[in-house]
């Protein structure tokens, strides 16, 4: 058994990037875990409750994360698409100090292009916290997330996958967990579906010559074990 941690910006981001792998993780018997920065909603001008709003989203965070297999959920609940206005030493931190307490094996977070800035510096703050010769962390992957991987505009650095997880056995789950988050879906075409979400991974396991997967970028790996060179002959 090893400890796997999601590092997300948002509420519902670890279901729409890892959730299957997730979902996967915890049915292997990994100790998964679930850390969200920005609690997902105060950007909302139009919102006539942010209180309720707030214990929505936490509630809808727990249902999704039951789903998924999460042992815990780990919420920093800093200001919603305003993570730039924190230093970026104290976002890696405060990741940091999630990443100390629990000491992952393999940490996934998002793909630093995305066009939504808390993305990019939740990546940036788990690249700093998870560095080799501070944590314990061997496998930082990042992930694409649906209406921000996508919208990302010229100069800004593409997510190329190099690692793909088959979900055919878990991509209901993932759905299911998406279900959790009533307040966030959308009708299809909006990205944000429960359709988009099911055929961007068909789309990643025809990548992967599989039903369904979620592909990943390798921010940096370790391996822990010796690989031998086989013996010529």
């Amino acid at each position: 058994m090893s400890t796997v941690l999601a590092v997300v910006a948002h509420p519902d981001d670890e279901v729409i990037g890892p959730g299957g792998t997730l979902a996967r993780h915890a049915k292997a018997g990994d100790d998964v875990h679930v850390l969200i920065l920005a609690e997902g909603k105060t950007s909302r001008a139009d919102d006539p409750d942010p209180e309720g709003s707030a214990a929505l989203s936490a509630e809808e965070t727990a249902g999704s994360c039951a789903v998924l297999g999460a042992a815990g959920v780990h919420r920093l609940d800093l200001a919603d698409n305003q993570l730039d206005t924190y230093p970026l030493l104290t976002l890696a931190q405060q990741v940091g100090a999630v990443v100390e307490q629990l000491a992952p094996h393999t940490v996934y977070t998002h793909h630093s292009g995305d066009l939504n800035i808390d993305h990019e510096l939740t990546a940036r703050a788990c690249m700093i916290a998870c560095r080799p010769h501070v944590s314990p962390v061997r496998w930082l992957l990042g992930f694409s997330t649906l209406s921000a991987t996508d919208a990302g505009y010229a100069g800004r650095e593409p997510f190329v996958p190099a690692l793909y997880s088959d979900i055919s056995d878990t991509l209901t789950l993932k759905l299911d967990a998406m279900r959790c988050y009533a307040s966030e879906l959308r009708d299809f075409p909006h990205p944000r579906s429960l359709k988009a979400i099911g055929l961007q991974a068909e789309l990643f396991g025809a990548h992967a010559d599989t039903a369904a997967a979620e592909a990943f970028s390798v921010l940096r790996g370790t391996w822990d074990t010796h690989i031998s060179q086989s013996k010529e002959v």
